[in-house]
């Protein structure tokens, strides 16, 4: 099983941003395989859509960090975990900048970036951003293609409805080639199949404590990952899974690793990462659970 962690970026977390390199440093000596960020731009004080179905947005988004400085913060003192983002909102950002971002980050890591990316649920940050809310998932696909564009052509450029970059040169590869591997986090149909049609990797959630049958709402979803590849010519055997463990407050570490093993022996999908933001306020307690995880689901 191959166990990640998130980095320090949120609520009181976020206030101690000045040891997200001791961390990251420390999680990977004790055996990690993988470092996450998330991505908020604000908090609205009063949402038109909540957080996770609810009206209300957690007090943890309150305080964020930047996800491309954290990442660039691990990357700096670690040599083997790969790096992720779970998830970029991809329509918030202009291509070229986020291409550039990318790109660097592939660069100066050796080639260990992991970027998932997702279309987002709050209004009040599409509106923050200065981009419309609506056709977010075409805009997340054109986006998609301009990173194409410019991971893969030199002179590069795009030019579509919602998203254009104008041609220019793009020298710079990343060194994952021909370009880094695009994991999407989705859950309805539409972006499932999307998952099926273009992309690498697939993002679902594991809530902790969670209800019975998580294992088997997974397999019927990753089910239309796979019917959307066949249908396009794709190999759904080559979309790699990533389970995201989002841990409630008050959860336990033995709660984690139960549910944990649970699910990996229900759907086989054995590369997971634990959301740490809910389950403590300091990074030591971060590195502490850490630890604790990996050395109960390393048996």
């Amino acid at each position: 099983m191959k166990i990640g962690f998130s980095l320090p970026q949120f609520g009181t977390q976020a206030s101690q941003g000045d040891q997200v390199m001791r961390y990251a440093a420390a999680v990977e000596q004790a055996g990690a395989h993988s470092l996450w960020v998330g991505d908020r731009l604000i908090a609205a004080t009063n949402p038109t859509v909540g957080y996770g179905g609810e009206d209300t947005i957690p007090d943890q988004f309150n305080a964020i960090l930047d996800p491309f400085l954290v990442l660039a913060l691990a990357a700096a003192v670690t040599e083997r975990v790969r790096l992720g983002t779970n998830v970029l909102i991809a329509p918030l950002y202009r291509p070229a900048l986020l291409a550039r971002s990318l790109t660097t980050l592939d660069v100066v890591s050796g080639g260990r970036l992991v970027p998932g990316f997702g279309i987002g649920w709050s209004p009040e940050e599409y509106e923050a951003a200065g981009v419309p809310f609506t056709h977010r998932g075409a805009r997340l696909d054109e986006t998609l293609d301009a990173l194409e564009a410019i991971w893969t052509t030199d002179p590069a450029g795009h030019e579509g409805r919602f998203v254009s970059v104008r041609e220019h040169r793009s020298e710079l590869q990343t060194v994952q080639r021909p370009r880094p591997p695009i994991y999407l986090g989705a859950f309805s149909a539409a972006g499932l199949a999307r998952i099926g049609q273009r992309a690498e990797g697939w993002l679902p959630v594991v809530p902790v404590p969670g209800p019975p049958g998580w294992g088997a709402r997974l397999l019927r979803m990753r089910a239309i990952i796979d019917k959307a590849a066949v249908a396009a010519g794709r190999d759904p055997e080559g979309i790699h899974t990533i389970l995201r463990v989002n841990v409630a407050p008050g959860s336990s570490v033995s709660q984690v690793a139960d549910t944990i093993e649970q699910v990996v022996a229900e759907t086989g999908f054995d590369d997971v990462f634990v959301d740490l933001m809910y389950l403590t306020d300091s990074v030591d307690g971060m590195l502490a659970a850490a630890i604790e995880l990996l050395g109960r689901l390393r048996g």
